[in-house]
């Protein structure tokens, strides 16, 4: 068992590495900038988390996931792995100590998101780490070309000036070609390095139903298929409303998305990971960072924005490698939708520039001020007083960031901080001079360690039953030692942050590119139209147009999808169709032909050949012209 192993079986409990793993390890270990492409639930946090454990110093990861940073922070932690973060909505005093625990303390990983690397502060002390490795997740978002472009990503490569001889390890589970070659462009790779695994997913079988009835569909097959599902909708009030019709057909089920309160969201999550719901009908914000194995199926009840995004949800089903389904509902009426969703996707220029002006006003900043500073943001209060729709501010807000304005995060639940700034003895002078205090300050001490070195999360509830006195009573306590400088405490957050990532600026100066602005609706148009044409699609195998997209050559028929299996019902085995069907394309692409004609020119079968025939036809990669002959199809190709 090499050191690697070691470290595998010690911290994570595994006694082996998945496929490509070790080869993305001993690249970093070598000293090799390496872009990574494993697909979603490939175990791509391993590929950092064990080189980094193997040398001395500490991995910076970098990730916009605030959610999933923190995630993966408390399970190292629980690894007995030292593990800190930063990200927007932090005080300035709590980067401060963090910094210096990461100079100071035996912290191995800083998990941080990418507007805060060009940060003064950050930079200053950066340098006076130990950093082994710098890992960068969602390494995508860097690529004005893949489906979630941030501008803050753009600055790592600046940032990699301040650590010239520590290598990159970039890791995206979806990256077409061309955005796996920008990625590496734009994060100054010293030479082109790409590991990757393929996509294929051979025990998921990807299947479009054209219905209208989708209702009736999504109760049979839940009653057929057994297992646990996820069930993807576009909007909030559809969420609640489907798991409502599945509750009334005695499905066990719940719903899900970012609206619902912190505790709401994480009762549900976990009573869906442990079994006891078996069904959760959620927006694109369930999924991130949940790593269930035993997901029997998937369903897109609507269409996604793009095939990555369907692709990495869908991914979602099978990772224990037993057969799963990835089932998109799809009608003309989708088509229509999708249509509509791009002009309210991109509000007119003006109108972004409406909301840029209302949002500082909403927070109070002068012109000229902000800049890197975090502010609570309650969307719905923000919506009421300046009269926009939820629509109109999420899309305004969304081409914001993409510009490099402001960063939007998620809801956090940040809970209740305090740090001692005082040391042992001036406290303890301060309990006799301040006997009041004393018993509260001693329930503090014994019921939470690190308050001396670190902001460490507190319960006010908790406290409130030890100490035997009423909420306000805890939160009076905590305010007066605050005001005397003997504490900092931080109370409990759980709003959405938006982060300044440039000083407010006025309208003459705030510049929104009609160049950008088209270039991203185009973007936007093309992604949505390539979705469009997987779910309209019937005449190619759903893996290989998958597959394709991704830049693989050349991909196999899985065999299993609903193209597939129409072709199956020829009673012809893959092999047979697939030299008919070439030996067909052949002769027609030629020139037109007969059926008569058609048939005895071919070398096989007469009975068989008419069948694949019959099938292109269906399919529509054939036609007859007006004098009856056979036509290839070359745009249905």
């Amino acid at each position: 068992m090499n050191q690697y192993e070691q470290i595998l079986v010690k911290y994570w409990g595994y006694s082996k590495f998945r496929p490509l793993q070790e080869d993305i390890i001993n690249s970093v270990l070598s000293g090799k900038d390496t872009l990574a492409l494993m697909p979603t639930g490939g175990g791509k946090s391993i590929t950092f988390q064990v080189p980094a454990m193997a040398k001395e110093g500490l991995c910076i990861v970098i990730t916009p996931l605030i959610a999933l940073m923190k995630d993966q922070v408390e399970n190292l932690n629980n690894r007995g792995i030292k593990a800190l973060s930063i990200y927007s909505g932090m005080s300035r005093d709590e980067i401060d100590i963090t910094l210096e625990n990461c100079i100071y303390g035996n912290v191995k990983f800083l998990y941080v998101s990418p507007e805060r690397l060009d940060t003064e502060i950050f930079q200053l002390r950066v340098k006076h780490m130990q950093i082994n490795l710098l890992a960068i997740d969602e390494a995508h978002c860097i690529s004005e070309w893949g489906y979630d472009f941030r501008p803050s990503y753009l600055r790592i490569a600046e940032f990699r000036n301040l650590i010239p001889d520590v290598p990159v390890l970039a890791l995206t589970a979806t990256a077409t070609s061309k955005v796996v070659d920008d990625i590496q462009q734009k994060l100054n790779f010293k030479e082109k390095n790409l590991l990757q695994k393929s996509f294929e997913r051979k025990n998921l079988v990807y299947l479009v139903r054209n219905i209208d009835d989708k209702m009736k569909y999504l109760l049979e097959t839940i009653n057929k298929v057994k297992g646990s599902g996820i069930i993807y909708v576009r909007n909030r009030k559809k969420t609640k409303e489907i798991a409502v019709f599945l509750q009334k057909n005695k499905i066990s089920a719940d719903y899900y998305h970012a609206g619902l309160k912190h505790e709401d969201r994480s009762k549900k999550q976990n009573a869906w990971k442990q079994g006891t719901t078996r069904i959760i009908v959620a927006t694109n914000a369930f999924g991130m960072g949940i790593d269930k194995p035993d997901v029997r199926f998937v369903i897109h009840i609507d269409l996604p924005d793009s095939i990555e995004s369907y692709f990495q949800e869908a991914g979602r089903a099978g990772r224990d490698e037993k057969k799963a389904y990835a089932v998109l509902l799809y009608n003309n009426s989708d088509k229509v939708k999708a249509e509509q969703r791009i002009d309210s996707n991109f509000p007119e220029i003006k109108e972004i520039k409406e909301v840029y002006h209302a949002l500082g006003n909403f927070f109070k900043i002068p012109y000229g001020g902000g800049k890197n500073s975090s502010y609570d943001f309650i969307m719905y209060d923000f919506a009421k007083n300046y009269n926009f729709s939820l629509l109109k501010i999420i899309s305004s807000l969304n081409f914001l960031q993409r510009e490099g304005y402001i960063e939007l995060t998620d809801e956090l639940n940040n809970p209740s901080k305090i740090h001692f700034k005082t040391n042992r003895d001036d406290l303890y002078k301060f309990q006799v001079a301040n006997a009041q205090f004393d018993g509260f300050i001693k329930l503090i001490l014994r019921s939470y360690t690190g308050v001396f070195s670190d902001y460490v999360s507190i319960d006010e509830h908790s406290l409130a039953q030890k100490a035997k006195v009423d909420l306000d009573t805890v939160f009076k306590f905590l305010n007066r030692l605050k005001s005397t400088g003997i504490i900092d405490y931080i109370p409990q957050r759980k709003n959405p942050i938006i982060y300044y990532s440039e000083e407010r600026l006025d309208d003459k100066s705030l510049h929104i590119s009609r160049e950008n602005y088209d270039f991203r609706k185009q973007r936007y148009f093309e992604k949505l139209k390539a979705i469009v044409q997987y779910a309209a699609s019937t005449n190619k195998c759903r893996s290989q147009v998958l597959l394709g997209y991704f830049g693989e050559s050349n991909p196999e028929r899985c065999g299993m999808c609903d193209v597939c299996t129409r072709r199956n019902e020829l009673d012809l085995s893959k092999y047979e169709f697939d030299l008919i069907l070439d030996e067909l394309k052949d002769i027609l692409q030629t020139q037109p032909t007969n059926l008569d004609q058609l048939v005895s020119q071919s070398k096989y079968k007469k009975d068989k050949v008419i069948r694949v025939i019959q099938w292109l036809l269906d399919n529509e990669k054939i036609t007859k012209n007006d004098q009856e002959l056979l036509c290839w199809l070359k745009t249905k190709e």
